[in-house]
């Protein structure tokens, strides 16, 4: 690693996850909690820490986020997208590997808006011909 520290932002659907990288013992912390306390289900926590464990540097890296907006799913896969483009940052040859899981993508997928004269954005009321 050439520099000590990265900073980077994640995004997915409403959450935005900015990311703080650093050379450390493995400590991941989001929003001054720990890892596990701030999301429960193991699926959250695994999320966040996949580019860690797929570039090897779980024991080696400290991540510091802060995360708004959206749900826990949206802001652990922000946070994962802030960690992967802030890996990147610091060490360019990681690249092949986050962009073989599909880490530095930004998912596109939002939620549509409602249209005027409908319940949703798809659903229509119902249609009565008499």
């Amino acid at each position: 690693m050439e520099e000590n520290r990265s900073n980077a932002t994640g995004k997915r659907k409403t959450a935005i996850a900015r990311v703080r990288v650093q050379a450390g013992s493995g400590q991941i912390r989001v929003n001054d909690r720990a890892l596990e306390e701030y999301f429960p289900r193991t699926i959250w926590s695994n999320q966040v820490k996949a580019p860690l464990e797929i570039t090897n540097m779980l024991s080696r890296i400290d991540v510091f986020a802060r995360v708004t907006g959206g749900g826990l799913t949206g802001q652990a896969e922000a946070i994962r997208h802030g960690i992967s483009r802030a890996l990147l940052e610091i060490n360019p040859e990681l690249r092949e590997s986050l962009k073989k899981e599909g880490f530095l993508t930004r998912d596109p997928r939002i939620k549509e808006r409602k249209k005027y004269g409908q319940k949703g954005a798809r659903k229509r009321f119902q249609f009565s011909k008499r």
